[in-house]
């Protein structure tokens, strides 16, 4: 598919990938709407002050209320769904939300894009869903385990989509990226988290479980998957990993991170930052094996450049500014 002549439509677009995906599709496509949070001050999250976004129809709603999906995918042909509640330790405290906002607020766009007949619609998974590796690399084959609420309510989505798949043939792809990380992301996760206690002037850093591992992907290259998931021809019902094919312990990122900022960087374990039982994923590697035989798509950034380009963005300090880095980010 040729997103040229198509009009698409970027929910969750104030966010932290959405914000880069908007960026990358702005030139892509005949007409851009990107989908933000409702509120009352008129923020449009991450895309506030972006150069670029002149020809951006940006609306604000909530995917939790049906009508409002319905009249928002009037005249759209693609559909990249990002929006989604994902902080991990909130779901053990307000998993009901995650339910909301993650499974039903899905259901409202697939019922509304089956009936706008949408051609294209991207679910955007994550890597969470597949819990603890019971293999490495992780393929699209690889058993779901829900270990906490959001991973679960993910699952919920990820099924809802593949079953308007099967049930009414909307075109549905589901993108799984693993963990992305670059300029933008919010505190609650691990590289900004590391990041902003060096860049405030700390050399000991604050985490929880330093020994499990992560494969990160930049997030320009995350949006170069999507955008590759996209325009699969062959790619409709299917399931593509988005991720590096690599792992990093944390405990090691904390140092690699150090050497980035030129600091000695020590993790200190803080228990309040520990997920409750066997909730935490001990170990995620990707296989993108299937995405790139499927495109020509392969992840450019390496991990150290990724590192070096987010952490200039944070050492400006009207970035750094915008985050609190003396309390635990939930």
């Amino acid at each position: 598919m040729d997103l040229q002549h198509q009009r698409v439509l970027v929910t969750g677009a104030d966010g932290f990938i959405g914000s880069h995906l908007v960026e990358l599709l702005v030139s892509k496509c005949a007409h851009l709407r990107a989908l933000i949070q409702y509120n009352s001050f008129n923020h449009w999250g991450w895309l506030d002050g972006l150069p670029g976004l002149r020809d951006v129809e940006v609306v604000a709603g909530d995917i939790r209320d049906g009508h409002f999906c319905d009249a928002l995918v009037t005249d759209i042909d693609v559909i990249f769904h990002l929006a989604a509640l994902i902080p991990i330790p909130y779901s053990f405290r307000a998993p009901e939300s995650f339910v909301d906002t993650n499974v039903k607020g899905t259901l409202n766009l697939c019922l509304a894009a089956r009936a706008h007949g949408v051609q294209r619609f991207i679910q955007t998974s994550t890597s969470e869903v597949y819990g603890t590796a019971q293999y490495v690399p992780i393929d699209e084959r690889h058993p779901l385990s829900p270990q906490s609420p959001y991973s679960a309510t993910k699952i919920g989505a990820d099924a809802i989509a593949m079953s308007f798949f099967h049930a009414f043939k909307l075109p549905i792809v589901i993108a799984r990226p693993f963990n992305t990380y670059g300029p933008r992301q919010s505190a609650r996760a691990v590289i900004p988290t590391i990041i902003t206690q060096l860049a405030a002037g700390s050399s000991e850093v604050k985490l929880g479980d330093v020994t499990t591992t992560r494969d990160f992907t930049y997030v320009e290259d995350t949006c170069g998957g999507l955008l590759a998931v996209s325009t699969l021809d062959n790619g409709i019902g299917e399931v593509f990993n988005i991720g590096s094919n690599d792992e990093i312990a944390i405990g090691n990122l904390v140092a690699l991170i150090g050497d980035v900022i030129g600091v000695r960087a020590m993790p200190v374990v803080d228990a309040e930052r520990f997920r409750p039982g066997t909730s935490e994923v001990a170990r995620l590697r990707c296989d993108n094996t299937k995405l790139a035989r499927a495109s020509s798509f392969r992840p450019a950034v390496p991990l150290t450049e990724g590192l070096a380009r987010t952490v200039r963005w944070f050492q400006d300090s009207a970035n750094l500014n915008r985050y609190k880095t003396d309390l635990y980010n939930v």
